[in-house]
């Protein structure tokens, strides 16, 4: 069906995040994804939108999350220095109330646990906004390449390398998909063009089935 040609961690949720070569997947997903994120008082998750559980607070994504050598995660901010995620780092960044907090029994996951997209999808909104949609404006786990879209795989199994995934939903997009991010500006326009031409499912959500590694270059089988 394809092989993969990209692969992207994300440390802490609503963060730029890391470009890797191989990643670990375990039962929750992605070793080390969206393990951490901002947190309020209340109890809300930052995020790009406001939802029931997600609460948002602007330019987030400015900033890159990475895991340092010794395993703790690190924020490369937008000036370029790099720190450790202290609360008074979450109070200036989201403001009174807010805290770097590790996953505990509430997910950090939008909607599923490993994120799929297709450069046939990449293609087809590329041809909808009559230029190239970087995929890192879409956040996902894996990049197949394939010419077919990660869309006709929900319901269906999907092997990479050594994990195994059952393709459960397709991804909603929102509007982080027009932010500025590290070496991307701003694309206001963005989730208006993919909407127009493809609606606002780009990308699937897939739950673990096998645990293992995959890596840059792996086949990808869907049956």
């Amino acid at each position: 069906m394809g092989r993969v040609v990209g692969l992207w961690r994300y440390p802490v949720k609503s963060f730029g995040g890391e470009r890797r070569d191989e990643l670990v997947v375990d039962e929750r997903g992605v070793a080390g994804d969206r393990v951490w994120a901002l947190v309020h008082a209340s109890g809300k998750i930052a995020s790009g939108k406001t939802t029931r559980r997600f609460a948002r607070v602007p330019g987030l994504l400015r900033h890159r999350a990475r895991f340092g050598d010794d395993g703790a995660p690190l924020v490369e901010l937008a000036d370029g220095s790099v720190v450790a995620p202290a609360d008074a780092l979450a109070a200036e960044l989201g403001g009174p109330g807010w805290r770097f907090d590790r996953e505990r029994t509430t997910s950090h996951f939008d909607a599923g646990a490993v994120h799929v997209v297709t450069t046939a999808t990449l293609a087809a909104l590329a041809a909808v906004s009559e230029r190239p949609v970087e995929v890192e404006r879409l956040r996902p786990n894996l990049l197949v390449e394939s010419d077919e879209r990660e869309e006709a795989w929900v319901g269906r199994r999907l092997v990479a390398g050594e994990v195994e995934l059952e393709v459960a939903m397709p991804a909603p997009r929102c509007v982080m998909v027009c932010h500025e991010q590290p070496g991307l500006p701003k694309r206001p326009t963005l989730l208006r063009e993919i909407a127009r031409g493809h609606g606002l499912d780009v990308g699937v959500y897939a739950r673990v089935v096998r645990p293992g590694r995959v890596r840059l270059g792996d086949r990808v089988a869907v049956g």
